[in-house]
């Protein structure tokens, strides 16, 4: 770390959550961060030990609720609140403060498309203006100068990573695009439900929010942006009996003559020098467990049976490339560290 960098203070708004004790876990380490605010409004008055034995040891403040937070003593927030929850939050906050949120409040350009999906209008239209999509590899001079960052979904972090590119690179067709998606439990936060139990998913799988997921307008946002005309897809996620990982199948129709191999030559070239993605051996089928607990992305393309068709398989850690994770690698573009800086841990194996 540079000599004439600073530590930043941070505030972690909705701390009792599974992406607020992930990002506890990973700023921990870094060397340039103290946490210095923790915010649960049903957990307020908490020590964190009792919310999360695993983080007790760290010394950290007491959980307390948003308008307690004294923010003359804070640099740097981020936001893990319920989607639907942010908006007027953020907007209220200092402006001296950079934010990058991990909700959907702000991922969706026009505020029409997200009064559509969310069921009710957007209230800081004002400030989505101002927010950057932030998807790092692909978008981090954005992100650098940005003030407000909306970090992307797990879903769409993992399909966009390799989708992106081949857009970009004309490599496949826009308009055939079929997306087989599967998470681990944890993706659905850790509010008590039924559907959720552990007898509910272990030792089986389920598809949900089928044909409407909330997911599809900010992958077709940025696939249109790719491909420079509308682009809808087919998407379809499942729920599978982990905790935590996510496998994506992405089916896609070559353009022109290209192969599969074209495609995994494009996408290892593209992420040749990104510490995150690895684009592995023709071949290879990535697994979740090659990557939980890390900032990985792993990546394969195959040939499909299909004549002019290829199989695009990648896999991430739902709650660290897929939340908190890029969350904090965000804020270092931001800060202008290194960016891998609190983010080099190996993934947990078995």
């Amino acid at each position: 770390m540079p000599n004439s960098v600073e530590t930043i203070r941070i505030a972690i708004l909705g701390a009792s959550g599974y992406t607020g004790a992930e990002l506890v876990r990973l700023l921990s380490r870094h060397p340039a961060a103290r946490i210095a605010a923790l915010t649960a409004e049903r957990q307020a008055g908490r020590p964190l030990t009792e919310v999360f034995p695993h983080l007790g040891h760290l010394g950290l403040p007491d959980l307390v609720k948003i308008d307690q937070v004294d923010w003359s003593g804070i640099d740097f927030v981020f936001c893990a609140l319920p989607h639907g929850t942010t908006q007027e939050i953020i907007a209220a906050l200092p402006h001296a403060l950079r934010v990058v949120d991990l909700s959907a409040d702000f991922r969706l350009a026009d505020p029409a498309l997200y009064a559509e999906w969310y069921g009710h209008e957007h209230r800081a239209v004002e400030l989505q203006t101002q927010a950057v999509y932030g998807l790092t590899e692909l978008n981090r001079r954005a992100v650098r100068d940005a003030r407000l960052v909306a970090n992307p979904g797990c879903y769409p972090t993992a399909t966009l990573l390799p989708l992106l590119p081949l857009l970009l690179d004309g490599l496949v067709e826009a308009e055939d695009i079929i997306v087989d998606a599967k998470s681990g439990v944890s993706g659905a936060g850790r509010d008590a439900k039924q559907q959720n139990l552990f007898t509910e998913v272990s030792e089986g799988m389920h598809a949900y929010g089928v044909g409407r997921h909330r997911h599809m307008p900010e992958m077709e946002q940025e696939l249109s942006l790719a491909a420079g005309r509308p682009v809808t897809m087919a998407f379809t996620p499942h729920l599978i009996p982990m905790n935590r990982g996510e496998f994506i199948t992405t089916y896609v129709r070559l353009a022109g003559a290209r192969t599969a191999d074209d495609l995994r030559a494009a996408l290892a070239e593209r992420y040749r020098n990104e510490p995150f993605i690895r684009v592995l051996p023709a071949g290879t089928v990535p697994h979740t467990r090659h990557v939980r607990g890390s900032n990985e992305v792993h990546v394969s393309v195959f040939r499909d049976r299909l004549p002019g068709r290829a199989i695009v398989l990648s896999v991430l850690d739902n709650l660290v490339k897929g939340a908190s994770g890029q969350a904090v690698q965000n804020m270092n573009v931001m800060h202008g560290l290194i960016e891998t800086m609190g983010l080099e841990q190996a993934p947990l194996f078995p």
